[in-house]
């Protein structure tokens, strides 16, 4: 298999054990009128042989890479995201196997936002993939939450930009930033790289001409103080300990320090004040340490 051509654009899914969905999301990316050159699957759990024949099944040329280490969302984005750069994309596309773009459309908006605006980075909304009008994750700008598209207003959102979920990166832009971090396994990771996408000064953001649907991710964020304020607080304890843990380190990093203390004061009052629950505040506060230390164990 020889160099991409000029310009082209590889695209990077990470699965594991979600055949269904894969095959939905792999639809849509089959699909969109910018057709993608070369399709990346990364699966996490090759030994269930779930994924295989879903990607053999894709009409356009694909590599399907097997790790029999499950590397976790961040270490499988960071091996797709390496080898379409090795392939020789110019753009990297990224998506997961539980989501996947509005419509056939996505690709080709993404890429004429990211030439006309003259951009490193473009993402879409991230919509619910139940209910499309509504955010998957509340959006913070000023002091008020935004939990619906229509409040964002905006065709662009500068500086502002989901990752991972139909995010759209230049190459060069990767040689700068790097891929996630391995480290991380899952949640934060996707946090962590827009924190060295914002130090790295390149030009990024939202578009909101395109839109991606994805599970519905806000009902972890628990309001307080009449909605001004929120705290993640997952109902799963595995999303729980790598939530918190990765939260530590993010706060130690160049960029984040200066929240590091109303973290400490937000969760204090979210589960003291609210949950009336001192001992997971306890648990919280010794993940955020243990993050912080960077003693990165697996749950």
């Amino acid at each position: 298999m020889g160099a991409l051509p000029e310009g082209a654009v590889a695209a990077v899914v990470v699965t594991r054990n979600r055949r269904d969905l894969l095959a939905e999301s792999l639809k849509v990316v089959e699909s969109q009128t910018r057709a993608v050159d070369h399709l990346i699957v990364v699966d996490n759990g090759p030994e269930e042989e779930s994924a295989r024949d879903v990607v053999e099944a894709y009409s356009r040329p694909v590599t399907y890479l097997p790790s029999y280490r499950n590397l976790g969302g961040a270490g499988g984005f960071a091996l797709g995201m390496l080898h379409a750069l090795a392939l020789g994309a110019e753009w990297v596309w990224l998506a997961d196997d539980d989501g996947r773009p509005a419509d056939e459309h996505v690709l080709e908006t993404l890429l004429g936002e990211a030439e006309r605006r003259e951009l490193a980075e473009v993402s879409p909304m991230v919509v619910n993939i139940d209910e499309p009008e509504k955010l998957a994750f509340p959006l913070r700008r000023g002091l008020t939450w935004k939990r619906t598209s229509a409040e964002l207003g905006e065709d662009f959102l500068p500086g502002i930009a989901s990752l991972m979920n139909g995010a759209l990166f230049r190459a060069s832009t990767l040689e700068v930033t790097g891929v996630p971090d391995l480290r991380l396994f899952f949640r934060g990771d996707e946090v962590e790289l827009h924190r060295r996408l914002a130090r790295s000064g390149l030009p990024f953001g939202t578009s909101l001409r395109a839109a991606y649907l994805h599970p519905n991710g806000s009902d972890e964020f628990k309001p307080m103080l009449g909605g001004r304020f929120h705290a993640q607080d997952p109902e799963n304890e595995v999303k729980r300990y790598y939530t918190y843990r990765n939260r530590g380190f993010l706060l130690s990093q160049p960029g984040m320090r200066k929240i590091g203390a109303l973290e400490i004061a937000r969760f204090g009052l979210y589960f003291v004040g609210v949950k009336r629950d001192p001992k997971a505040f306890v648990e919280w506060l010794r993940l955020v340490r243990q993050g912080r230390k960077e003693r990165f164990y697996r749950y």
